[in-house]
């Protein structure tokens, strides 16, 4: 069936290049949207919370605020992307080649080797940097970052007629560009700053955009059954709401609930094996829990089990630092930064979206509970902490499991898919000492680079690699088929033991031991060609004969021993979109005569470098 419907929308794009005026059948016509207050944000409470930040997060945020003023927006949480002044919006400043305004959505490319990736267009119209127009006003009281709002959005209106250019290709990015107006506009109208025209502005983008999301969502629902889908759905309650469209409204909810039985798992997992788009969809949730009091429907009680059952899951699949795991596809959204927290820290989202199910918060006090301020119905000290251990733990339909001892812990993929798959990172061990990912995952990079494509392969990942044979099979950036099987034959507190069947006609047994502190890593491979098993890691790495010691500050973390042939290769990894960084990649090698490889990791602390 998705195959019949990904035809049926190409069908649909190549009737509009030949007869354009088709487009017009398959559009809805919205109502004119009469309301925009759809927001409750306690103001007094941000500015005072705001008020306690420590210095260099107080001027991060100015700073970041007065290049947003510029044209020069913070893109994927890692770049300053310089727009102009003012803002180009079809612009990729990477490249400096911009789409053509004057064509229609449906004619400008996802992928241009000459323009680049097309993410980096959409980035400054997402609008995330209004938010930060709107903290750093709250923080100061400078009228300035109201009127950089108030002339970028009007501008955005005049500069991108319905539904020409690039910033119309996409309904998910329509609906996160509405809400973050939308937030940032309450903010200065709730502080008494806004003007009628301002008004006008925000219901005419919400038009705009809540009509392109009623013409896409076909696409979103049934070609692409991912986060898109929870996104517009999120932008079509908001856009029905302020446009007083109670049917719709309705309807949407009843869809938003069918989704979330679909794309999560019963353990809290989510079905595109990815904590950065994981992050993304709860953010949309939580914009839902917002406003459900407002707007007077509700998720049911089995979605906000699983919305819980998801945090829960990250939670326990999280450093103490609010460090992840780098898993699964990473494009860098982080798509309401609505606090002073690195990009890598998943605080906020966890504990708003507990908070507002539960009433209670995962984490103390720190900088991440903005997030549940600007979402919550209630002051922030009404909500009581909740105190989980941390715990080894297993999320089979997930296929995330864990192991913690009291000096580091370790986390292992295996997934028996019911989905695509986003990597082909089978059996992947990553692993955390003092906060330190030591054994790491390579990341994404960019969807449509060459690096981004090598990234994604399992010799990116900490798992086995057979020469000349891959887990699974790719065709473009997001496309993998064959699908392997698997089998957990043992899983408990302290041990780990699974098997990965690849239809490339080769079979990967892993099986881990984790004790107070040690890890003893048994691979064993059924092939008939030379293998090697792969651990990739941005610690400074010294060989001693079958041993590789890793440093951090030129103190030891923890020693590999291993009983096969070690090489230390060069390697990328990308924490950023956009971001990539060299880094080192351990290879114990084995061959048709030696098919089983132990490696045991042992944390050690005090022993210095010579170099």
């Amino acid at each position: 069936m998705w195959a019949i419907n990904r035809v049926l929308y190409s069908s649909r794009l190549k009737l509009f290049k030949a007869l354009p005026f088709m487009e017009i059948l398959f559009e809805k016509n919205p109502k004119y949207p009469k309301r925009i207050d759809i927001f409750h944000i306690d103001i007094q409470e941000l500015k005072n919370f705001l008020s306690q930040l420590e210095t260099k997060d107080k001027e991060a945020l100015i700073h970041n605020a007065d290049n947003a003023c510029e044209g020069k927006i913070k893109g994927f949480s890692s770049i300053v992307l310089n727009y102009g002044n003012p803002i180009n919006w079809q612009l990729n400043p990477l490249t400096q080649k911009h789409c053509d305004v004057n064509q229609k959505w449906y004619r400008i490319s996802d992928f241009n080797k000459k323009r680049g990736d097309i993410k980096v267009v959409w980035e400054a119209s997402r609008f995330s940097h209004f938010i930060t127009f709107a903290r750093a006003y709250l923080l100061t009281n400078d009228i300035k970052y109201y009127q950089a709002f108030s002339e970028q959005l009007a501008w955005w209106l005049e500069s991108n007629p319905y539904s020409y250019g690039a910033n119309y290709k996409c309904g998910q990015e329509c609906a996160l560009r509405m809400t973050n107006a939308i937030l940032a506009n309450n903010v200065f109208r709730n502080d008494g700053i806004t003007t009628d025209e301002d008004d006008k502005n925000i219901k005419e983008l919400i038009y705009r955009c809540y009509k392109k999301i009623l013409g896409n969502f076909f696409y979103a629902n049934k070609c692409i059954k991912n986060n898109h889908t929870v996104s517009e759905l999120m932008g079509m309650i908001i856009g029905a709401w302020c446009c007083n469209d109670k049917k719709r409204l309705k309807n949407a909810f009843i869809k938003l609930n069918d989704v979330i039985e679909e794309q999560f798992f019963d353990d809290g997992g989510y079905r595109q094996f990815s904590f950065n788009y994981q992050r993304l969809v709860l953010q949309d949730l939580e914009c839902i829990l917002a406003i459900e009091n407002k707007i007077g429907f509700s998720l049911s009680e089995e979605s906000k089990k699983k919305i819980k059952l998801s945090a829960l899951l990250m939670y326990q699949c999280q450093d103490i630092s609010g460090n992840m795991p780098n898993y699964g596809s990473n494009d860098g959204a982080l798509i309401f930064p609505v606090t002073s927290c690195n990009y890598r820290d998943f605080r906020p989202v966890i504990n708003s979206v507990y908070a507002l199910i539960t009433g209670k918060q995962l984490y103390g006090s720190g900088k991440y509970q903005e997030e549940l301020i600007w979402f919550a119905d209630k002051k922030l000290e009404n909500y009581k902490m909740q105190d989980i251990l941390r715990q080894s733990s297993q999320f089979s339909n997930a296929g995330l499991y864990t192991l913690r001892n009291k000096k580091s812990w370790a986390m292992i993929v295996l997934n028996e898919y019911h989905s695509r798959p986003a990597h082909l990172d089978q059996l992947h061990f990553d692993l955390w000492i003092d906060n330190q990912n030591v054994l790491c995952d390579a990341g994404t990079y960019s969807y449509a680079s060459e690096l981004g494509r090598t990234l994604i392969q399992n010799e990116s990942h900490n798992t086995v690699q057979i020469t000349g044979v891959r887990q699974m099979n790719t065709y473009g950036p997001f496309m993998i088929y064959d699908w392997t099987h698997s089998k957990i034959e043992r899983c408990g507190k302290n041990i780990f033991e699974g098997k990965m069947i690849s239809k490339n006609g080769y079979e990967h047994m892993r099986r881990i031991q984790c004790e107070e502190n040690t890890f003893v890593i048994r691979d064993v491979v059924s092939t008939n060609g030379d293998w090697r098993v792969l651990f990739h890691t941005p610690c400074k790495v010294k060989v001693r004969e079958t041993t590789v010691i890793l440093f951090v500050d030129g103190v030891a973390l923890c020693r590999l021993e291993t009983d096969g042939k070690i090489k230390i290769e060069k390697s990328k990894r990308s924490l950023l979109y956009l971001n990539a960084e060299e880094i080192n990649c351990i290879s114990i090698h084995g061959s048709i005569d030696k098919k089983e490889i132990q490696t045991k990791i042992k944390i050690i602390k005090g022993e210095k470098s010579n170099d």
